[in-house]
């Protein structure tokens, strides 16, 4: 396990119980958990996207905060939804904010998941074309974005433009090279995962998968990545790709914890969800000794590079710092990690 960093979905509610009670509540919090997370030494800060709900939606206004507030961690995402997007403005977002971060910048994007209302993606102006489903909107509107990335100049210069212009066709700015790179497509089935590989994307697998062989959800995620594996292979792509898994992991350690997570007698689960059979993976919460037993035996966990544990961001940020500073010292070293 080469790093390890957490994913915050940012929840609200204005319950009593919760420490983030209003939306700036959670970019406040987000930030300095970040913060908190960089000097504990762990190595990625990352975010859920989705709209129309009470949690975290427009994820660049806080990733340049974070950017500009932090030196050393990455900073992303986990996932940005492109159904909901615009490909040539979400170019320019992403270089200002990789920019920011001084090339620190790990974007997640996918086609999504189901939203809170229906079809939300078309009040934002986008639909699927003539014979294409939402997946294909999300996709072709991912395989736009990648290919801007690039930097290459597409749009023909004004003859007569209020600024002088470079020679040639003009490209979206800001440009930030190497972002192209550090593109990462969610995926939550095999077929997708060798998908992302063919164009370039580092892997999200998070914690559900398409039920595709009715095996622990470990085990399917771990084929799942070896298949991407053996699939960006096969493309020839020259640099070598980083693969993440998300997980709910809790080292018990203070009676806070075992109030919060000591009754967590968590399994895999399978239901249904955006007319798809899922395995849910299961939730880890014990004494330290235990959950090195339980991780190194974690297939997925093994097979990639990266590890994000989903944090319980309403629960404030010294708790949720907390739960970060006990993986790191107590579990993260005994898989390997520095």
């Amino acid at each position: 396990m080469k790093k390890i960093g957490f994913l915050s979905f940012g929840h609200w509610s204005p319950s009593p119980q919760s420490a983030t009670r209003s939306a700036q509540d959670v970019l406040l919090q987000s930030i300095d958990l970040a913060v908190a997370a960089e000097e504990l030494g762990a190595d990625g800060a990352y975010f859920r996207v989705h709209h129309f709900a009470q949690q975290l939606a427009s994820p660049f206004p806080l990733l340049a905060a974070v950017a500009a507030r932090t030196s050393r961690i990455e900073i992303g995402t986990g996932v940005i939804d492109m159904r909901y997007e615009n490909p040539f403005y979400m170019v320019e977002d992403a270089g200002s904010a990789d920019l920011i971060s001084e090339g620190r910048l790990q974007l997640g994007i996918s086609r999504g998941s189901p939203e809170q209302v229906i079809e939300g993606w078309r009040h934002f102006g986008y639909g699927p074309a003539e014979g294409e489903t939402d997946a294909d909107l999300g996709r072709r509107h991912a395989e736009v974005f990648l290919h801007l990335l690039k930097g290459q100049g597409f749009a023909r210069p004004n003859p007569n433009p209020m600024f002088p212009n470079p020679p040639g066709l003009l490209r979206l700015e800001p440009h930030s090279d190497g972002l192209r790179d550090r593109i990462w497509w969610g995926s939550a089935s095999n077929a997708t995962a060798i998908w992302a590989a063919q164009k370039g994307m580092n892997l999200q697998s998070s914690t559900l998968k398409a039920d595709e062989s009715g095996e622990p959800f470990h085990v399917q995620q771990a084929r799942q990545i070896r298949a991407y594996r053996d699939a960006w292979t096969a493309a020839g792509h020259a640099r070598t790709p980083r693969v993440s898994v998300s997980r709910s992991i809790f080292a018990l350690t203070t009676d806070q914890d075992r109030a919060y997570f000591g009754r967590d007698d968590s399994s895999d689960q399978v239901g249904v969800i955006d007319n798809m059979r899922a395995v849910f993976g299961r939730s880890y919460a014990a004494e330290p000794e235990r959950l090195i037993e339980q991780l190194r035996a974690d297939e997925a966990i093994a097979e990639a590079d990266t590890l994000l544990l989903t944090v319980p961001n309403q629960l404030g940020v010294a708790y949720n710092a907390h739960v970060i500073e006990t993986i790191l010292r107590h579990v993260a070293p005994a898989l390997g990690w520095r």
